[in-house]
């Protein structure tokens, strides 16, 4: 079989379906329980038939900044919050079958950020930092269109909307942010997702906003016959200046366009701004349909309750999407990002960074369940890292956000300064910081390195920020591979330790381009 069933082995099986806890997991290892164990991993092994088909539909998602330490921490994290070993726990996609390393750096660094690395997943290209979907020939900032467009690189998005299939791009982070936007943007400067962001030359040559390119380079002539399904935040970038949306906040827009209002009339959709309107959509009869939910990002999945006009959660957008989508008899293309995975590491706080993984990984759950994994190519990957660090010798079981307690151990090991210390760290960042939810914690003062006696305090609070070594405003990306996990038509194909460009040659060998 093609797809390993989440209940792996007998044993695991009895043990996640009881919802054991630690210490009944623990006594039921033996020398015996891991020999059994490994050879039902074997045995699994040996059923698997490499899916030589075609792929009707790809499903492509990305954790932002998702590397393999936060991996492993929010599949602990997860376990941990449901009462069950953590350690043996599996988030949706670490069932795949096919698993790859994939290599990050962009053309001019050694560490990237998230538009070199995505414009390498979504159109084969590797580029340098902070262009979208343009080769490395095209300078950061290049405001002349001719540079620009000589530039482009084709998106495997694109190459679906020409084909025929419906598109969709889903993320809680603004759709014009890096990784949504080089699906289907072009542009000099990640930063340029308004036309008021854009530099004096770009505007006054008339280069075209990373928003605006939603619109303008579908439909009519252009690119197939627009984007199908547009899920995020980033509404502000949309609206013209002079109008307030759902939640009091202005839109941005200096040119007097209504980006959301011209993806109905343009493409014959509807647009949805709030929790209400999107549970009010019929997916029978909605073909096309542009939902922002947020003036800037969406909520972090910690804080999602509280949002002011209410928002879906990213498996509720995946699988309406999903259902959309799927009534396109040519097939379909999605993209699925879990942006805010990425910004709660920048903020160092690694509670929020595990719920928004664990949120991903419960849209690819969804995902999976209405999907025929027989056409359809699911590829779960991450465009970077993050210095996000697990160490210390914690005792098994132990809250993966707690302070280090070792094994045989009551009390929390004490580093050489006498002082306990977390197993989560990041080794850069504003640091230590307690009572500041998510984004909050660039309102207060740096606070990196050993700054304080944490005995009494609560380490596991979503709100505590872990230490940082070096102090800096925002915690950095990191340079090191990242996992890419498949299932379905030619996932078999994801193995060994590849270029990032790599993930688009499969989806494009998937499709048959």
């Amino acid at each position: 079989m093609d797809f390993l069933n989440l209940k792996r082995t007998a044993v695991v099986a009895m043990l996640l379906g009881s919802q054991f806890a630690f210490s009944n997991v623990a006594l039921a290892e033996n020398a015996q329980f891991w020999l059994n164990d490994g050879a039902a991993s074997l045995n699994d092994s040996k059923k698997l038939v490499p899916n030589a088909k075609k792929a009707k539909n790809i499903i492509l998602f990305v954790g932002d900044g998702m590397g393999i330490s936060t991996v492993t921490g929010a599949r602990i994290f997860e376990g941990q919050l449901k009462g069950i070993d953590g350690e043996r726990n599996r988030l949706s996609f670490e069932e795949f079958p096919y698993v790859a390393l994939s290599k990050t750096y962009s053309t001019n660094q050694q560490t990237s950020d998230s538009a070199p690395t995505m414009t390498a997943i979504i159109s084969g290209v590797k580029t340098n930092d902070g262009i979208i979907s343009l080769n490395q020939s095209v300078a950061r900032n290049e405001a002349n269109p001719s540079v620009i467009n000589a530039g482009k690189v084709t998106t495997i998005l694109e190459q679906a909307e020409a084909a025929g299939k419906s598109t969709g791009v889903v993320s809680t982070a603004r759709i014009t942010h890096a990784t949504p936007a080089a699906t289907y943007a072009h542009i000099s400067n990640r930063d340029w997702e308004a036309n008021a962001n854009l530099s004096s030359a770009a505007a006054t040559n008339g280069v075209k906003d990373i928003a605006a390119q939603l619109i303008d380079n579908f439909g009519s002539g252009k690119i197939g016959d627009g984007i199908d399904v547009v899920f995020g935040g980033g509404r502000s970038y949309f609206l013209p200046n002079t109008v307030t949306d759902i939640e009091g906040s202005k839109g941005r827009r200096t040119d007097g366009r209504n980006l959301a209002q011209e993806y109905v009339s343009k493409f014959g959709g509807v647009y949805i701004q709030d929790k209400n309107g999107f549970d009010a959509l019929n997916p029978v009869t909605t073909n096309k349909v542009i939902g922002l939910f947020n003036p800037s990002h969406m909520e972090y999945e910690q804080d999602r309750p509280n949002d002011i006009a209410g928002e879906p959660s990213l498996s509720e957008l995946t699988g309406k999407a999903i259902d959309i989508l799927k009534k396109n008899q040519n097939g379909y293309f999605l993209m699925v990002e879990g942006g805010r995975i990425d910004h709660a590491s920048h903020a160092g706080n690694a509670y929020r960074t595990f719920k928004d993984a664990v949120a991903l990984s419960d849209a690819v759950r969804e995902a999976a369940s209405k999907v025929n994994l027989n056409d359809t190519l699911i590829i779960v990957t991450a465009d970077h890292s993050h210095t996000l660090t697990i160490g210390g010798y914690p005792k098994r079981g132990n809250p993966i956000l707690g302070k280090v307690v070792e094994p045989g151990k009551t009390a929390p090991t004490l580093a050489a300064d006498g002082k306990p210390y977390t197993t989560v760290s990041f080794a850069n960042g504003p640091g230590y910081h307690t009572n500041s939810p998510g984004d909050a914690v660039y309102n207060e003062a740096i606070a990196a390195g050993r700054v304080v006696d944490m005995s009494g305090v609560d380490t596991e609070d979503p709100d505590f920020h872990q230490e940082a070594l070096v102090p800096l405003s925002s915690e950095t990306h990191a340079g090191e591979e990242v996992a890419i996990y498949a299932v379905g038509p030619k996932s078999y194909l994801v193995h060994g330790v590849q270029e990032q460009s790599y993930i688009y040659q499969v989806m494009k060998d998937a499709f048959g381009y």
